[in-house]
């Protein structure tokens, strides 16, 4: 691995103990201010600025505040840096639509960066939702919840 490989993983495993540490004041030396997320799982989220997420880390660290992220394994080419980390903690705020259930949780999450002048440019990031959402208790939707498409749960 080249000496860019190496600088990009260094600059990615500091954006993963700034966040797990609560570090915004971090974000500005390793985030570009025109940073953009890509995330199929979250679609509601848009984020097209280093600001954009900062305030969505803030609202994340609201809903689940001892959050914890634990790198697996990072792989770099290029200007690509891929992760395969586990989320883990206790979900009691509001999370985008999904309502506070007081459980712990786990979710492995798999991502590639793209790094543009030492900084982080880009991000596309995945999880399981049914994962997360059966950890949390709110998959299968209980019996008596609303089911406008008529979708069958269960047997």
């Amino acid at each position: 691995m080249g000496h860019l490989e190496e600088q990009n993983k260094s600059v990615v495993q500091r954006f993963g103990e700034a966040q797990t540490n609560r570090r915004l004041d971090l974000f500005d030396d390793l985030v570009a201010p025109d940073f953009v997320r890509h995330c199929q799982a979250t679609p509601w989220v848009q984020i097209r600025s280093r600001e954009d997420f900062k305030k969505f880390l803030q609202d994340d660290w609201a809903a689940v505040p001892d959050g914890r992220v634990s790198s697996r394994f990072l792989v770099a080419e290029g200007e690509y840096v891929a992760v395969y980390c586990t989320y883990a903690g206790t979900h009691t705020g509001q999370w985008g639509p999904i309502p506070p259930s007081e459980k712990r949780f786990e979710l492995d999450i798999s991502g590639v960066f793209r790094m543009a002048d030492g900084k982080i440019s880009e991000f596309w990031v995945t999880w399981d939702n049914l994962a997360v959402l059966t950890q949390l208790g709110h998959w299968p939707p209980a019996p008596d919840v609303p089911n406008p498409r008529g979708v069958t749960v269960g047997p």
